[in-house]
């Protein structure tokens, strides 16, 4: 089992979304995020003032995969994601331990 977490543009949500449920995600998790890599931010003009914007708005994704569904789901967001524009974000995929679902009690990828 992986957890795959994705941080992607806010706007692109729906698209993602869409993808991953195509591909057979049964479940995601959404944060609403905010922080910068090379992008760095950028500067804002507001009321004649200009500030510096440190941490851009973005969006985290995460879902738990069986181990066969990874390279499909990593696809999936690649390409619903992209915009070809700094910015995009990143994901990430670790490994999973133990799942186990509290109402049920089922344990492992029964459990997803």
């Amino acid at each position: 089992m992986k957890l795959v977490t994705a941080i992607i543009k806010p706007f692109k949500l729906d698209d993602v979304r869409e993808a991953l449920s195509e591909v057979g995600v049964s479940g995601i998790t959404v944060t609403e995020v905010k922080g910068f890599g090379r992008q760095k931010g950028h500067t804002e003009l507001y009321r004649g003032a200009e500030y510096v914007v440190d941490f851009l708005p973005k969006i985290k994704i995460e879902a738990a995969v069986a181990g066969d569904q990874v390279d499909q789901v990593i696809e999936a967001i690649t390409k619903a994601a992209n915009t070809g524009k700094i910015g995009d974000g990143k994901i990430f995929v670790s490994n999973i331990e133990q799942t186990i679902r509290i109402r049920t009690g089922e344990t492992g990828p029964e459990a997803l």
